[in-house]
């Protein structure tokens, strides 16, 4: 036998021995599999089945097609939150080469939402948006998600209700409180609306150890735990800052402009039924995820120059 190969079924005993496994009962396994495909691997025809039409409206399937892009590349934003989060020996540079990723994938999404202004008649968007309610965007748990993991607690809560919150303020409470909630309640009565209330029946518990699993290990908290040296890197700085403001302004702006070229200015309610307007601007919202990188005026300003490339030089 080739020493090459020698030397690699030792380490499949190694490998083996260490969890308890039969070499042997592996390599028949092996002899008994079927080569590898694309197709197979990366699960093609199930992904490709997954659009289901509600009308026969061609568009639709652009919009189907595209909140689902969505939801993959949110999967991949928290994938790389994670390995940030619950990294045991964090270093900037590591801290740095994540974050990259995760502004990268918020970039594109930023300058995807053309695929929607201008992908789609808006016609065919007004017939076919009626079948879809009470179903909403503001849906989207892993948005939500990353919301959650991205920034500490205090930092979503309702403006209105921030001085009575604090560490010590059970989760659910706050979760009441969060800045999304005033979307998904009559402003007149307080009550939630049904897309609301579907959303949390679904995932409220979800979220709630979603807020207590990263309480102390969100990227903010992870950022303010580094040594003094290293929060003052440059570089991570505006990492930190790109992402806040791709996240928070870009990509919403985006997504406002592309909802006001179809639902249009007026007052016309989202598919759930929120004030999309109030819910989406970034000025009413002031949703800031990292607000000690940012300058007095730069808060001040948070939504009104969404297209300047905010840095520091020095």
């Amino acid at each position: 036998m080739d020493k090459e190969i020698e030397k690699k079924v030792q380490q499949l005993q190694e490998k083996y021995d260490a969890i308890g496994q039969d070499l042997g009962t592996h390599l028949d396994g092996l002899l008994q599999g079927k080569p590898s495909t694309y197709w197979d691997y990366i699960q093609t025809d199930a992904l490709l089945n997954l659009q289901v039409q509600r009308t026969l409206l061609p568009d639709e399937m652009v919009f189907i097609m595209y909140h689902q892009i969505n939801e993959l590349i949110f999967k991949m934003i928290l994938w790389e939150i994670d390995q940030i989060s619950n990294h045991k020996n964090l270093s900037t540079s590591f801290f740095i080469t994540r974050l990259k990723r995760i502004s990268r994938y918020f970039d594109m999404l930023a300058q995807s939402f053309i695929i929607m202004g201008d992908g789609m008649e808006v016609d065919q968007y007004i017939k076919f948006r009626d079948t879809l309610t009470p179903a909403s965007g503001f849906q989207s748990a892993q948005y939500r998600t990353i919301e959650f993991t991205s920034t500490e607690l205090i930092n979503l809560i309702d403006y209105r209700f921030r001085e009575t919150i604090d560490r010590f303020t059970p989760f659910e409470h706050a979760f009441d409180h969060l800045y999304w909630q005033a979307a998904g309640k009559d402003y007149k009565t307080g009550d939630k609306l049904y897309f609301l209330e579907q959303f949390e029946e679904k995932y409220k518990d979800q979220f709630i150890r979603t807020m207590q699993e990263y309480n102390t290990i969100n990227l903010y908290t992870k950022f303010k735990s580094l040594p003094e040296e290293d929060q003052q890197n440059i570089e991570l700085r505006n990492e930190m800052r790109h992402y806040d403001h791709t996240v928070n302004v870009r990509w919403v702006m985006a997504h406002y402009e592309a909802a006001e070229k179809y639902i249009g200015s007026g007052d016309i309610e989202a598919t759930g039924g929120s004030d999309w307007q109030k819910y989406m601007h970034p000025r009413y919202q002031r949703r800031i995820f990292f607000p000690d990188l940012w300058n007095k005026e730069e808060l001040d300003n948070w939504g009104v120059d969404n297209l300047k490339e905010h840095k520091i030089l020095s």
